[in-house]
């Protein structure tokens, strides 16, 4: 048998340095055992899935160094490797799954189903489908059919009972058919939903092993009861630990840094942050911390996989960092430094934003420092405009980050769009929120032309600079307050309309 594994990142975001962890200790296994790495993308989240993160996710993982024997820029023999170009198959198999009587047909309304889950919440029972629509009779099923309603294709259930599943690195493990949602399958727009498009595609793909997050175990029973249903072998399914923020919280771009390529804007190396990402589950037979792809793929062996909670801690990745920096030469040193930052490409970028401002050749960097450095140094007493406390400066700019997550094209011109949009909803003037978003993203209030600069930063460069600024403002904003401010801000943002020019 040929080891074959996947990863299947979602082109809904900024690459996630999680995709790189998974990806990471599949590859090592893969390789480990003469086996064939296969990149996929789930994108059939139609509303979310953008070809622009797809493209960046491929250049994260290049970055990374970690590279796949398949995948939709390669090619392969069981592609598409898109799941948005395979859906014809999806539909395919899940009427497989209607005509044997493991899924059916659910016409329930939305209006239904929020009134269910109110009515569960009331109760203070489970929330989940309730298996309405599995239970009517032949007869009414045939009449809601005849209606043209439209519809989803739901899992179904046994009422009781107990599925088990195996991981290596956990054993069996049992889950209760009772709390077992019936879960859909095929989304009304004829699209699948994770579930259905994983188990079909590692089937057609021939995956013998998945190695993925932990968050994924309640999922395991939903997946063995669609092999059982298709009468297929499935593939051993190893759950790796979640990477941590500092609270033991599932690592999140609200606490941390989570962009791959953040790390590279930063002057991480890539081999110090796959080293890193190695460390957080697993440990080399002579316990060095300092080791390559290639050691781990040597050594590889899946019971040194360990379950605690890595912790996500940027101190430890800035010391790997320069232990990597001192074992370069110094024109390996310098190579790095012009491929970073100190090259044409990116010197070109900068040159309009201080061109007509520079009155001597050295005034270059003064000018563009901010532009260089990992973090800016900010003075509180500076970020409030006239008028303003620091508190509303804190919160306004908290604001701005949600506003910001929106934009995909972190252009000039949306970036513009997103000041005008936050400072009209909280009734401040574009100056007041460009000075407070200034003095933290360039660290002075006299700097290049803001939007540019932001551009070239890049979004997420920008959102942890906004964040390490809001962390530093006293009182910080407390869990309870922070829900708050989001739901006000969900509310008034979901309902603005800018002006017509």
């Amino acid at each position: 048998m040929t080891v074959r594994v996947r990863i299947a990142p979602s082109p809904t975001g900024s690459p996630h340095v999680g995709t790189a962890y998974i990806g990471l200790f599949n590859y090592c296994f893969a390789k480990s055992q003469g086996g064939q790495f296969v990149l996929r993308i789930e994108d059939t989240d139609q509303a979310r899935s953008k070809r622009v993160h797809e493209e960046t996710i491929l250049e994260a993982l290049r970055w990374t160094g970690l590279t796949w024997d398949e995948g939709p820029d390669v090619g392969g023999a069981y592609g598409p490797y898109r799941q948005s170009e395979r859906t014809d198959i999806y539909r395919e198999h899940a009427q497989i799954l209607l005509d044997k009587g493991a899924a059916y047909k659910c016409f329930c309304t939305a209006e239904r189903l929020d009134e269910l889950r109110a009515q569960q919440r009331q109760a203070g029972g489970q929330i989940g489908y309730d298996g309405h629509c599995g239970l009517l009779s032949a007869e009414a099923y045939a009449q809601q059919e005849a209606l043209g309603l439209s519809y989803v294709v739901r899992l179904r259930v046994p009422e009781t009972g107990t599925i088990v599943g195996n991981d290596p690195l956990r054993g069996d493990i049992e889950f209760d058919c009772g709390v077992i949602d019936h879960q859909v399958l095929m989304k009304s727009d004829g699209f699948p939903t994770y579930h259905m498009a994983n188990v079909v595609d590692d089937y057609l793909m021939k995956i013998t092993h998945v190695l993925r997050g932990e968050e994924w175990l309640p999922s395991l029973p939903k997946h063995i009861l669609l092999y059982e249903a298709f009468g297929w072998q499935p593939p051993v399914v190893i759950h790796m630990p979640l990477l941590r923020n500092a609270d033991q919280s599932k690592l999140s771009k609200r606490k941390n840094p989570t962009s791959i390529l953040y790390y590279k804007e930063q002057g991480i190396l890539a081999e110090a942050l796959i080293n890193f990402l190695g460390m957080m589950a697993y440990s080399l037979p002579d316990g060095r911390e300092i080791f390559s792809v290639d050691d781990m793929v040597q050594s590889f062996d899946i019971k040194r996989i360990h379950l605690g909670g890595p912790i996500f801690d940027q101190d430890k990745l800035k010391w790997l960092n320069q232990q990597y920096i001192g074992q370069l030469s110094e024109d390996g040193f310098l190579e790095r430094l012009l491929e970073w930052r100190f090259n044409a490409d990116y010197l070109r970028k900068l040159v309009p934003l201080v061109h007509k401002r520079t009155h001597k050749l050295g005034d270059f960097m003064k000018l563009c420092d901010f532009m260089f450095v990992s973090e800016v140094d900010v003075d509180l007493s500076l970020l409030p405009p006239k008028n303003r406390t620091i508190e509303e400066s804190r919160d306004l700019l908290q604001k701005f980050v949600w506003e910001l997550e929106s934009v995909t094209e972190f252009t000039a011109e949306n970036i513009e769009a997103t000041f005008l949009k936050t400072a009209a909803i909280d009734s401040w003037k574009i100056r007041d929120i460009t000075h407070a978003a200034r003095l933290a993203i360039c660290g002075k209030v006299v700097a290049p032309p803001l939007y540019e600069a932001m551009a070239i930063l890049g979004s997420d460069v920008v959102r942890n600079r906004l964040m390490a600024a809001i962390a530093c403002v006293e009182p910080g904003l407390s869990g309870k307050k922070l829900k708050k401010l989001s739901e006000n801000w969900a509310y008034h943002s979901a309902a603005y309309v800018p002006e017509q020019a």
